[in-house]
């Protein structure tokens, strides 16, 4: 029989400056180590420049056309109010916006449920790198071995 538990962690994901950074394998290691069986995984990103969002892993180039998309949305040449602290922040506010901050993603049989060419990524918009942490919840059955 399987026990309820509910676990929290927080991970630290280093980015190379704007892009996505992919964190699939991460939270799956977070996941075994607690013997998740079945249960929801929470992540939930502690900035406002950065995103979560679940996309393709298999193909670069949709990533790429993403952040391509992103550019055309918020631009960093518009003039904002806010300017204080360059001018890829603002933008950077607004792609977060946009996409996600936070991910619900169930977990059966001890794996995350991905599609196929699914990947879960950090998505840094600010041009220089950054440290990001995201919080992370576990909430369901652990497996008894």
């Amino acid at each position: 029989m399987a026990g309820m538990t509910q676990a929290s962690h927080r991970l630290t994901v280093e980015t190379r400056g704007k892009g996505f950074t992919e964190i699939t394998r991460e939270l799956a290691r977070w996941l075994d180590s607690l013997g998740a069986d079945n249960g929801l995984l929470t992540a939930f990103i502690c900035h406002t420049s950065a995103s979560l969002v679940i996309q393709e892993n298999a193909d670069p180039n949709v990533r790429r056309d993403l952040l391509d998309a992103l550019d055309i949305l918020a631009p960093e040449d518009r003039r904002y109010a806010h300017q204080e602290e360059g001018p890829d922040d603002m933008p950077s506010h607004i792609k977060s916006m946009l996409t996600a901050v936070s991910l619900s993603i169930p977990v059966v049989g001890g794996s995350m449920v991905l599609g196929t060419w699914q990947g879960v990524y950090v998505v840094e918009h600010r041009a220089a790198p950054h440290r990001r942490n995201v919080a992370l919840n576990f909430i369901g059955n652990i497996a008894q071995g």
